[in-house]
């Protein structure tokens, strides 16, 4: 019996792997099409129940998610659009929790006004996984995608705190205004604290340890350490792990090269696995979230939820029009930047798809008050949770690639402005190696060959960013120089990767001779590709 539950949890990350496998060879959003997917396995016959243990949710698969995110957001972009991502995370957050709390306690009658703002805490923040992954795929300009990564990563330490302060109050332990206030500001504080006390240190000893696989383990381990230090003292551990993540992000530079590219890859990995297996989750919780919800007509339950999941959507459109224009108010360097005007406003409010930590926070609602009597409309809250969260994934998910080409909202002009940047960039960049080697040629007696071979390379680097701009194809459609030597380079590789294996086969270079004459080539190709 243990041995069939064991193969069916390994089922789910297999599933998981070959269904976004397939998402992404067709070019479809795999978290869309992974929902979906859970959602037709759950009506299949036989298959278990796969209840989300929200501590596995809120302990395991959050803190490497939002440190990946915040790793490599962009620490100066979050910074210039700090006004904006605060009045998403914090004062939509808010705003969403009060709005539809109110709209469950008028529609859901016997549902205590209480009960009612733990499901509007629960179903306030959005995932914005789904929508950043459509909207990098389309081209949505950077600003926007900043914010909505920002507002992701920081939305979640909103809503859990609110989501505790309204949980108090639903259960009868003694709460009061004043009370929540201080514990939302002691959680976002502390949990800040705790972030900035662990990234100066960790980055310290990454940089000094010597060792690509140790460095990364650091960093590997350093959400973890941020999430449960935060929530033993009862701050914002979301807010601990983003804050650790920026920095060290930020600070990635100062690190080896080896070191960041085994980081690269690993993140890349963790998260694809992470992902996958969380979206295929939310499809499968159907059968777990009916199961309490006997007794209940079906038209009164399609009712309350459609009307949940519409007051959720019309909530963030009510706030993100005019609270745009906050900043804006506020802030001269906010005036003086491109308004995204009312196309860029409403793919905003569109890009409010829910996810896991909402059905996390969900199922972490106790089955009992602190008088022991049933938590009101527990089953209830969890299946609105539930039809809310698929709503928002579905119907705002599937419909988001489309509403972004209708109103012509893409960000062209900013990737052919990056090539041109780039291409600068790499132009001054080169310049300066090529200063240096003459520099260095001038103080010693180098060998003219390698000189050579080294101004070859550094003018390589200088033209292959300007000959991108033609797509890789001179005036007539022929192959530019660059285009040509990365062709020609990775048919060479190949030919070395063929002896090296034929080599390794007749046994006259062994196995680990193979493994590392491989990584070099594939660094270099891996070079080639970037370029």
């Amino acid at each position: 019996m243990e041995t069939t539950h064991a193969l069916w949890l390994l089922a789910v990350p297999v599933t998981a792997l070959v269904v976004a496998a397939g998402a992404r060879r067709a070019g479809l959003s795999a978290p869309l099409v992974l929902v979906i997917a859970g959602l037709a396995v759950s009506f299949v016959p036989g298959v278990p129940e796969f209840e989300l243990d929200p501590e596995i949710a809120l302990y395991v698969f959050l803190p490497p998610l939002l440190f990946a995110a915040a790793w490599k957001s962009s620490f100066v972009g979050l910074r210039e659009n700090a006004w904006s991502i605060g009045f998403l995370s914090v004062g939509l957050v808010l705003f969403t929790t009060f709005t539809v709390g109110y709209a469950a306690y008028l529609l859901v009658p016997g549902l205590p006004l209480p009960a009612a703002f733990v499901l509007g805490a629960i179903v306030a923040p959005p995932d914005a996984v789904a929508a950043v992954s459509i909207a990098q795929r389309l081209g949505l300009p950077r600003r926007t995608v900043t914010i909505l990564v920002g507002e992701s990563l920081f939305n979640d330490a909103t809503a859990l705190t609110a989501f505790r302060v309204a949980l108090i109050a639903a259960t009868g332990a003694g709460f009061t205004l004043l009370d929540g206030v201080w514990r939302f500001l002691f959680a976002a504080a502390v949990g800040a604290a705790v972030g900035l006390l662990l990234g100066p240190p960790l980055h310290w000893l990454r940089t000094r340890l010597n060792d690509p696989l140790v460095e990364n383990g650091v960093a590997v381990v350093t959400p973890f350490a941020a999430y449960l230090i935060a929530e033993s003292v009862h701050a914002s551990g979301v807010i601990a792990v983003v804050v650790s993540g920026l920095y060290l992000g930020h600070r990635a530079t100062e690190s080896a090269a080896v070191t960041r590219l085994i980081g690269h890859s690993f993140w890349k990995v963790m998260v694809f696995v992470l992902e996958t297996v969380v979206f295929l989750l939310i499809g499968l919780q159907l059968p777990p979230v009916i199961d309490g919800l006997s007794g209940r007509s079906a038209p009164e339950l399609a009712w309350w939820a459609l009307a949940i999941f519409t007051v959720t959507v019309v909530a963030r459109f009510v706030w993100v029009f005019p609270a745009s224009y906050v900043p804006r108010l506020l802030s001269k360097r906010q005036r003086e930047r491109e308004d995204p005007g009312w196309r860029g406003r409403t793919i905003a409010s569109w890009a409010g798809m829910r996810g896991v930590v909402s059905l996390a926070a969900a199922f972490a609602i106790p089955f009992t008050t602190s008088a022991d009597e049933p938590f009101p409309g527990r089953d209830l809250i969890l299946f609105l949770t539930f039809t809310t969260v698929l709503g928002t994934l579905l119907v705002q998910g599937l419909t988001f690639p489309a509403l972004i080409r209708a109103l012509g909202v893409g960000g062209g002009r900013e990737r052919y402005a990056d090539t041109v940047a780039e291409a600068g960039a790499q132009h001054a960049a080169a310049r300066a190696a090529l200063e240096r080697l003459d520099e260095l040629d001038a103080e010693q007696e180098l060998d003219a060959e390698v000189v050579e071979r080294l101004r070859q390379l550094a003018e390589h680097r200088q033209l292959r960013a300007w000959e991108r701009l033609g797509g890789g194809t001179g005036p007539a459609g022929e192959e530019v120089p660059t285009a040509m030597y990365r062709r020609l380079r990775r048919e060479m590789l190949a030919a070395e990767r063929r002896v090296f294996v034929q080599m390794r086969d007749e046994r006259r270079i062994d196995d680990e001779v193979l493994t590392r004459v491989m990584h070099e080539l594939d660094l270099e190709e891996a070079a080639l590709n970037r370029e």
